[in-house]
């Protein structure tokens, strides 16, 4: 047998070993089953826009937290409040 067709011969075994294994890579598990990594929009109650939660302005208020687009948004939404 020529080494050419050893060689043909390993590339199909190859070949047929990767089409039955599926040719899955193995996948690093890395333990946290906890919630997507994107972010979660929220409403902004004065002007409606929605922005990403870990960049909204907070208001905490009556056990009850409000999220902002801007601290102006925030301030009218105190000054209405107030009226």
């Amino acid at each position: 047998m020529s080494p050419l067709r050893i060689l043909i011969l390993a590339f199909l075994f190859y070949l047929l070993f990767r089409l039955l294994t599926g040719g899955k890579k193995k996948v690093k598990k890395t333990g946290n089953s906890g919630p997507p990594s994107h972010d979660v929009l929220v409403e902004d109650p004065i002007c409606k826009v929605c922005v990403p939660m870990k960049q909204a302005v907070v208001l905490k208020e009556d056990g009850k937290t409000i999220y902002f687009c801007s601290p102006e948004c925030r301030e009218k939404f105190i000054a209405i409040k107030g009226d």
